[in-house]
C-alpha cells in the first residue's frame, strides 16, 4: 500500500472513530443541557438559602477540578474507553441521586461527587488527539464543541417541558431520571460503538511515569503549555463571570424576563456550534492554530468591551453571538496546540492539568464577577476586558514557542 492511500486509509478510519465517539458524547451532553438550567429552581425548591444556591452550584466545578487532571492520568495509563464508561456511568448514577436527595446538601454533595465524575473532558479530547493527525486536531475539537454546544440548545427545552416547579423538589424528578437514561445510553454506546485509541501496550516501557507534582511543574514551566494553561484560567475567569451575571445585567439593562435570557443564550450556542462546526477547522488549517487562538481571544475581549456599550437589545443578542463566536475559536486550538506539544504518554494528563485551571476558573470567576456586580453593572464586562486582551500576546508567544520547539521539548 503506497504512503498516500496509507494516510487516506488512516484519515478514514479516525473519521469514523470521531463519529462514533460524538454520536455518544452529543447523547450525554442533551442528558446535561437537560438539567443545568433547572438546577437553581431545584436548590430553591429545597428552601436553600443563596450560599447553599452557590454552594450547590460550586460544588461541580469543584468536583471537576479534581476529577480532569485524574481521570486524563489515568486514561493514559489504562486506556480511553474504560474511563469513558466508568464515568458515564457514574454520572447515570448520580443523577439518580440528585433526583432523590433528600436536602440541598446531599445535594450539593451529589454535585461535587457528579463533577468528579464528570470531569472527562480531558478524556475526550485525549482520544481525538489519539486519532487525529496534528494538523487537523483544532477542527476535530470543534466538532466536539458542537455537539457539546448541540445539547445546550436542545436539552434545556425539554428539561423545561419536564419539571413541574409547583410540586416541590418532586417536580424535579422527570428530567434528573431522563438525564440518567440519557447518560445511561451514552456509556452503552462508548461500550458498544467506540474503539480504544491507546491500550496499555502502546507505551514504551522505558518511559516511566513522572511523578504528578513534577509533570505540573514541567507543565507550567513549559513554554507553550504553561501559557496555554495560564490563557485557559484568564479567558475561563472572564467568560465564566459573564455567564453568572449576564442574566442580571439584562435583568437591569432591559427588564428581560427569563425567556429573553434564554433566547439569548441559545442564539448564542447556535453561533459556537455552527462556528465549530464549519469554521474553526477550515480557519486554523489556513491561519495555523496560534493564530486563529489568538483572533478568537481578541475577538471575545472585543465584544466584551462594547457588550456595556450596545444600545438595543438586539445589539446585545448580536455582541453575545459574536463572542461565542470567539469563544469557539479559542478552546479547539488551545486543546491542538497543547495536545502537539504534549507526547502520547502524558496526553490526558497534560489536557487534564488545563482543563483544570478552566475548572478554577469556574470556582473563582463568578464569585469574583457577582461581586463586581454589587459594585457596579458593567464592572464584570471591563473586568472580563482586563484578563483577556493580554491573553492574546499568551496567544502569540505560545505559537512563536510551539514553532520553534524541539522534538526532545515536548513533554
Amino acid at each position: 500500500m503506497s504512503a498516500i492511500a496509507s494516510e487516506e486509509a488512516a484519515l478514514k478510519a479516525s473519521r469514523v472513530a470521531l463519529a462514533a465517539l460524538l454520536l455518544v458524547m452529543l447523547m450525554n451532553m442533551l442528558g446535561f443541557g437537560v438539567i443545568v438550567p433547572l438546577l437553581p429552581f431545584y436548590a430553591r425548591s429545597f428552601h436553600a438559602t443563596g450560599w447553599q444556591i452557590g454552594l450547590f452550584f460550586s460544588g461541580y466545578s469543584a468536583g471537576s477540578f479534581f476529577g480532569e487532571p485524574f481521570w486524563g492520568r489515568l486514561s493514559d495509563r489504562i486506556g480511553r474507553k474504560p474511563i469513558l464508561v466508568s464515568t458515564v456511568i457514574a454520572n447515570c448514577v448520580c443523577f439518580l441521586a440528585l433526583a432523590f436527595a433528600p436536602n440541598v446538601f446531599v445535594g450539593c454533595l451529589v454535585r461535587f461527587l457528579g463533577g468528579v465524575a464528570g470531569g472527562n473532558g480531558s478524556v475526550v479530547a485525549s482520544y481525538i488527539a489519539d486519532v487525529t493527525p496534528v494538523a487537523r486536531r483544532a477542527g476535530r475539537m470543534g466538532y466536539l464543541g458542537a455537539a457539546y454546544n448541540v445539547g445546550f440548545i436542545f436539552g434545556p427545552g425539554l428539561g423545561g417541558l419536564l419539571a413541574r416547579p409547583a410540586e416541590g423538589p418532586a417536580g424535579f424528578r422527570a428530567p434528573l431520571l431522563v438525564a440518567a437514561v440519557l447518560a445511561a445510553i451514552s456509556a452503552l454506546g462508548v461500550l458498544l460503538i467506540v474503539r480504544e485509541s491507546r491500550r496499555r501496550g502502546d507505551r514504551a516501557p522505558e518511559a516511566p511515569r513522572p511523578a504528578r507534582p513534577r509533570i505540573v511543574r514541567q507543565a507550567l514551566r513549559h513554554p507553550v503549555i504553561g501559557r496555554l494553561m495560564i490563557l485557559t484560567f484568564a479567558a475561563g475567569l472572564a467568560l465564566n463571570g459573564i455567564e453568572s451575571t449576564f442574566g442580571f445585567w439584562a435583568t437591569h439593562r432591559y427588564t428581560w424576563t427569563p425567556a429573553n435570557i434564554g433566547l439569548c443564550f441559545t442564539v448564542a450556542a447556535i453561533a459556537a456550534t455552527l462556528s465549530q462546526a464549519f469554521l474553526t477547522g477550515p480557519l486554523s488549517r489556513r491561519f495555523g492554530q496560534a493564530p486563529t487562538l489568538a483572533a478568537g481571544v481578541g475577538l471575545t475581549a472585543l465584544c466584551l468591551a462594547m457588550q456595556p456599550l450596545s444600545p438595543s437589545g438586539l445589539a446585545t443578542v448580536a455582541i453575545m453571538a459574536m463572542m461565542s463566536l470567539g469563544q469557539s475559536l479559542s478552546y479547539p486550538n488551545t486543546a491542538a496546540l497543547v495536545s502537539g506539544a504534549t507526547d502520547p504518554d502524558h496526553q490526558g494528563q497534560v489536557l487534564g492539568l488545563n482543563n483544570a485551571m478552566d475548572g478554577a476558573s469556574r470556582l473563582i470567576g463568578p464569585q469574583a464577577a457577582l461581586a463586581l456586580f454589587a459594585w457596579t453593572p458593567n464592572a464584570p464586562f471591563f473586568a472580563g476586558v482586563a484578563v483577556t486582551a493580554p491573553a492574546v500576546l499568551l496567544a502569540i508567544a505560545a505559537g512563536g514557542a510551539a514553532r520553534k520547539l524541539a522534538p526532545d521539548s515536548v513533554l
